[in-house]
């Protein structure tokens, strides 16, 4: 699984393509699940990144139901 790119602004997220924005968003709910799971273990090295993940989906979702009306 490859890395998600480091800035993931609405502008960027506009420009990939719907396939690509949903392919990414798979990916980074399979991290957040992960990220997760080693918090609840105790064990998570970066617990920023759960934050950016989250808020990375949210864009995601946002854009997704502005481009469906």
């Amino acid at each position: 699984m490859s890395s998600p790119p480091k800035k993931l602004n609405a502008k960027t997220l506009r420009q990939m393509s719907r396939e690509d924005r949903l392919k990414l968003l798979d990916q980074l709910r399979a991290e957040y699940v992960k990220l997760q799971t080693q918090r609840a273990r105790g064990i998570v090295e970066n617990s920023g990144r759960i934050r950016f993940i989250r808020r990375a989906i949210a864009r995601i979702l946002t854009i997704e139901r502005e481009e469906a009306k």
